[in-house]
């Protein structure tokens, strides 16, 4: 199931199945040349890529996972949520790129941690490239906070939000 929620960083499509939220994805909205407005990723591209049937109690329960998931962003972007209480079911990854997922549940609330940190975390210290390039392919930003990693020397580095949405999230957390 997808849902599409206002906040104050933007649109952001929300993806869920019985199991618990898969995706949440940036929906950038940018003028064409004949002044309609595109998807920066496009809705349809993100219905082509979840499968499978959405039928009676499965629906339900994934309707249910969106409300929970949109009421809990809602009072995080508020400044009343500092941790999210969801089933997550993001979809397999590789090994590293999990433990990488795993380890940004462990950076508290208005806390900050470097590419190398969570490399040498997961035993692969020379890895901050790698850990740059998990964070990057996170599928569940802001509920799995991948904008509270930084460059060693702390500097914001990257995020598929973009920076002035990750420098957003960094502020409202400081206060």
């Amino acid at each position: 199931m997808l849902r599409t929620i206002d906040t104050p960083i933007g649109p952001l499509l929300l993806t869920a199945d019985a199991d618990g939220l898969s995706r949440v994805d940036f929906v950038a909205i940018q003028l064409g040349r004949d002044g309609t407005s595109k998807g920066h990723r496009e809705t349809n591209q993100v219905r082509g890529e979840v499968s499978g049937e959405v039928n009676g109690g499965i629906d339900k329960r994934g309707a249910d996972i969106l409300d929970a998931a949109q009421e809990q962003l809602a009072e995080y972007f508020a400044g009343h949520r500092r941790e999210f209480d969801l089933p997550l079911n993001p979809a397999p990854t590789t090994e590293f790129r999990a433990l990488i997922h795993a380890q940004l549940d462990t950076i508290s609330y208005g806390e900050v941690s470097s590419y190398g940190e969570l490399a040498a975390a997961v035993g692969r210290p020379a890895a901050t490239r790698a850990v740059g390039t998990a964070c990057g392919a996170n599928p569940l930003p802001i509920i799995r906070p991948c904008h509270r990693v930084l460059r060693s020397d702390g500097t914001l580095g990257g995020y598929a939000g973009g920076l002035d949405i990750k420098r957003f999230l960094l502020t409202l957390e400081e206060n």
